[in-house]
């Protein structure tokens, strides 16, 4: 088993609260890095984790929960540190300390590759967002912290990021708080343990209405729907402030334009980025960040409700099948509809029996996709929804299985 499988087996326990499960792969690790104080930790969590647990079976605790919540943020904080460590030794990850905050390529490889960030790293940090003649060097170490959280949970600059909301330069703190929602996302399973975090952010969030709008501009970034078959998303240098075309500038190769630049970097930013981004939007209604933001807001709820809707998703119209088929009549009317358009349109015929119609139109759905792989890929996530809304397992692989067939 890989590190990163330990790790991920590890974090699917400890969602669940099962400690001894990821503390069984915790005591390898430390056999094999050989660090006492290590050992002691898992020890010590061992210990309060079976008093717990004989007191449980013995009588009615009421702060078992918390002890019980406690110990599972414990553990995982250990699971961080130690998969740090682990990564160091092993030469999966390199062993940094500081940085010359002249170098900017250095700054950023330092931010987005240290595993174990100091607290010094992290005041440096918060100056640099706070300085007004600073902004385009703080956007960037901003993103690469950003991306080191993606891959590693680090409480301490999990921290630095959220508060990276309340600076005063809008554009920083917009960012910020599109990063931090993503990030609060993603690591979802984990979050409920680090109250610390969820206070801050809870701090930050005010009203709640640049959030709201920041994940309104997350559904739309990720939204897939809007491109038509075989069309190429281009960045264009009207599109970027003039902060980032300056950088652009900086950062460009001998004899090469800004234009150039743009075209250089587009090959590989904006897909990684929306392959991502497309992830969080797809779990984003189950998640603590999504729940505390949109809440029981009617009007926000009815604007995401639409926002899903127009980047393909049924997610919240299951059972408003009317109000889905509304919208996409009307795009097809104005000949804007996607292979994604029809496949949902089909999903209402389905749905409502009309087996024919479902047909036909997912007929046209993969005639609008490039190949029989990019159109499945676009059915089989619907399989699950189908069948909870009545439609039997045994009829959607019908369905699919004709659905290969044609041009066979």
């Amino acid at each position: 088993m890989t590190l990163d499988e330990q790790r991920n087996m590890m974090e699917r326990a400890l969602s669940e609260r099962m400690v001894n499960h990821a503390l069984a792969i915790l005591r390898q690790w430390a056999q094999e890095l050989g660090f006492g104080p290590y050992v002691d930790r898992i020890h010590s969590i061992t210990q309060s984790y079976n008093s717990m647990f004989d007191y449980y079976v013995a009588a009615d605790d009421p702060d078992r929960e918390a002890v019980h919540n406690k110990l599972t943020s414990e553990t995982l904080q250990l699971m961080d540190e130690m998969y740090a460590d682990i990564r160091i030794k092993r030469g999966l990850s390199p062993e940094m300390a500081g940085f010359d905050e002249a170098d900017i390529q250095g700054v950023l490889r330092y931010f987005s590759m240290c595993v174990h960030l100091r607290e010094e790293d992290l005041d440096w940090y918060r100056d640099l967002v706070n300085d007004p003649q600073r902004r385009g060097m703080a956007l960037m170490v901003l993103s690469a912290l950003n991306n080191n959280l993606r891959e590693h949970f680090q409480t301490d600059a999990f921290e630095a990021l959220i508060e990276t909301i309340g600076v005063d330069d809008p554009m920083i703190s917009e960012q910020a708080c599109i990063l931090v929602i993503l990030l609060l996302a993603q690591w979802d399973s984990r979050i409920d343990f680090f109250e610390h975090l969820q206070d801050v952010f809870m701090e930050h969030l005010g009203d709640g209405e640049e959030a709201f709008l920041a994940v309104k501009a997350i559904i739309r970034a990720a939204n897939t729907n809007t491109v038509k078959p075989n069309q190429k998303y281009h960045i264009t240098q009207d599109d970027l402030p003039d902060e980032v075309l300056n950088l652009m500038e900086d950062l460009s190769v001998e004899n090469e334009s800004v234009s150039d630049t743009i075209d250089r970097l587009a090959e590989y930013i904006p897909q990684s980025t929306l392959e991502y981004m497309q992830t969080i939007v797809d779990i984003f209604p189950d998640t603590w960040v999504f729940d505390e933001i949109i809440g029981e807001d009617e009007s926000r709820i009815e604007a995401v409700k639409m926002l899903y809707l127009q980047s393909g998703s049924m997610e919240f119209m299951w059972d408003e099948l009317d109000e889905a088929e509304e919208w996409l009549v009307a795009r097809m009317r104005k000949n804007e509809a996607t292979a994604q358009d029809y496949l949902n349109y089909g999903h209402i015929f389905f749905l409502r029996g009309d087996r024919m119609m479902a047909y036909e139109n997912y007929k046209e759905a993969k005639r609008l996709c490039r190949s029989n792989k990019a159109f499945f890929d676009l059915f089989r996530p619907s399989r699950k929804a189908l069948k909870d809304n009545g439609i039997p397992l045994e009829q959607i692989y019908l369905m699919e299985d004709q659905l290969l067939r044609l041009d066979a």
